[in-house]
């Protein structure tokens, strides 16, 4: 069984002019084209990661090829990114790779709820979708109806994905009011900080299955 550090080197060394790896990372960038698989199906042909999601693909400089790999080893193996023409700092192109992360999620989400409008003809639906893509995340009371509608229609989605906002008053008096059962329904949504304002206020989260 080949060893993670020789599949790389099998994997990347063919494709480049360096013979050795460091040699080799200097050729390759990242060219901003993503892909969301929306299951974790894929591989990294980097690395050989299995069961990603997300793809970026890198091409190297002077032989033109290009891979498909996971945005881990992008960083790890410290591989180009830049932006308006200048290369990033480590700490810059995490940042970046974070974004369009951010940026693949909020469109899986917009495709999710796309489908679920046009499954039901239904007001509530319709204008949680126009809402979702004009401010990036959900009340609490549009987070319940969405993912409840989405799991009854059997619509492929993450429930992680979706943001809510719990900055506003009323928000978190909406928050506050629900049913228990309509607060773990939108658990799995809610960051850490939220999840410890739910409690704060009464409500405790779901059993583990």
């Amino acid at each position: 069984m080949r060893t993670y550090p020789q599949r790389v080197r099998d994997n990347i060394l063919p494709l480049s002019v360096g013979s050795t790896l460091p040699e080799a990372f200097e050729e390759w960038s990242f060219t901003e084209n993503t892909e969301d698989h929306e299951q974790p199906i894929e591989t990294c042909q980097l690395c050989e990661q299995e069961a990603l999601r997300y793809h970026f693909e890198i091409r190297n400089s002077l032989t033109k090829r290009t891979l498909w790999v996971g945005s881990q080893c992008i960083l790890k193996f410290g591989l180009s990114v830049f932006e308006s023409g200048r290369r990033l700092s480590d700490s810059e192109a995490k940042k970046k790779l974070d974004r369009l992360m951010q940026q693949m999620r909020l469109e899986s989400c917009i495709r999710a709820l796309e489908k679920l409008a046009r499954a039901e003809s239904n007001e509530i639906l319709t204008n949680a979708l126009a809402y979702y893509q004009k401010n990036k995340f959900l009340s609490p009371k549009y987070a319940f109806v969405v993912l409840w509608r989405l799991q009854s229609n059997d619509i492929d989605h993450s429930p992680s994905f979706f943001k809510i906002n719990l900055k506003r008053g009323r928000y978190q008096q909406d928050l506050q009011n629900m049913k228990l059962s309509h607060v773990q329904a939108i658990w799995p949504a809610l960051s850490s900080s939220q999840r410890e304002m739910a409690m704060r206020m009464g409500h405790s989260a779901p059993s583990p299955l």
